[in-house]
């Protein structure tokens, strides 16, 4: 027994002189909480909504004042007008918009003929949660609209007619953008953390700093060997992930040289956050428990399981900085809409600034002491 206990108090000091490590291990069950709990099941509200007014009646007219009203108070979404409605398309494939609310131009004609008017809601639905949202808010403003005046002896209502901007999309393949993402954060997480520590607590960090290499020259090369390991991951993931959960022409070339470029900007970004977040840590231990909490602390907000509309503003505020989330929207923008790159060049922008700043960061708290 006494040799148990000794094992029980070694281990006790080890735990308590290392604060980072306590502060880790309670601060992830009430991180776990709080985040999962608002994660998850959250109302839909701010979408944009662009609409299209074709026909410019006073029918038309009556129903888009409705949807302010929806707008101002329940705030499901947002109505921005458009005069063009080819560019309210493009806006939606750029994923500007959420959707697009189109009256055509006989519209006001045949609600004053009752000949059965329709008003067309083009939607983006490579996001279902949103769609719902979008579904349930404007079929709830036409019956409103409809019970206006009163019940004809032929049905002459307003009619919604729904229109997919994309085919059917599974929830296996919503998810897959965030899996990659996951997938090179591991990678990174080792490369750039756990590896790097252990070195350091092997001594094999000694022999780097007696050679006459500088500073920024160690973090390069730790940044691009624990980048290499997570595009590997990456790659792999991609092209596996994509043929598993049935993405149409998954290897196209065009579609995998934009892919491959987001996958590089996304393991230097996440690689380049690990190793600032290891560069002054000496214990083992910190590294494996600090994974769990930048976990859940960067998966979750980003919009990987959940769309990021549903969150209150202070998760949003997490996900704005989170370079999860830029990397889960360009991952879903080409891998579900098959984008151009300019849809996906604001995503890139903030990757390479981010690694950026993340390495002039380390390279100032690198240290060549032991």
């Amino acid at each position: 027994m006494k040799r148990i206990l000794a094992l029980v108090e070694r281990d006790m000091r080890k735990f308590m002189r290392s604060p980072a490590l306590i502060v880790m291990s309670m601060f992830m069950p009430i991180a776990q909480l709080v985040i999962l709990g608002y994660a998850f099941g959250g109302k839909i509200h701010d979408l944009r909504v662009g609409v299209v007014n074709q026909d410019h009646g006073m029918p038309a007219v009556k129903l888009r004042e409705m949807c302010g009203a929806i707008a101002a108070n329940a705030r499901t979404f947002e109505a921005v007008d458009y005069t063009d409605l080819q560019k309210a398309l493009r806006d939606l494939r750029e994923g500007r918009i959420n959707g697009v609310l189109n009256f055509p131009p006989d519209y006001s004609r045949r609600v004053l003929a009752k000949d059965a008017p329709q008003v067309a809601l083009i939607e983006d639905n490579t996001d279902n949660f949103a769609v719902a949202a979008l579904e349930a808010g404007f079929s709830e403003i036409v019956g409103a609209y409809n019970q206006g005046g009163a019940p004809p002896r032929i049905p002459g209502g307003v009619t919604l007619s729904v229109v997919e901007l994309y085919p059917y999309v599974p929830y296996i393949q919503f998810l897959l953008a965030g899996s990659i993402v996951m997938a090179i954060f591991i990678s990174a997480m080792i490369g750039g953390g756990i590896i790097y520590i252990d070195d350091k607590a092997r001594g094999l960090h000694e022999g780097y700093l007696v050679t006459p290499i500088s500073r920024l020259e160690l973090i390069l090369g730790f940044n691009l060997s624990g980048a290499i390991k997570a595009m590997l991951a990456g790659i792999v993931l991609t092209s596996v992930g994509s043929i598993i959960a049935g993405i149409p022409n998954p290897l196209e070339p065009i579609r995998m040289l934009k892919l491959l470029l987001v996958i590089v900007l996304t393991a230097l970004a996440l690689i380049s956050m690990m190793f600032l977040l290891m560069v002054r840590v000496n214990d083992p231990l910190v590294p494996r428990a600090t994974f769990g909490v930048l976990n859940m602390l960067l998966f979750f907000p980003s919009g990987a399981v959940y769309p990021i509309y549903g969150f209150p503003r202070w998760m949003r505020a997490i996900s704005t900085v989170d370079p999860f989330t830029y990397a889960v929207h360009a991952f879903k923008a080409l891998l579900l809409k098959n984008t151009g790159i300019m849809a996906i060049a604001g995503d890139l922008t903030y990757l390479a600034v981010f690694t950026l700043l993340m390495v002039v960061a380390e390279t100032a708290l690198f240290k060549r002491s032991l």
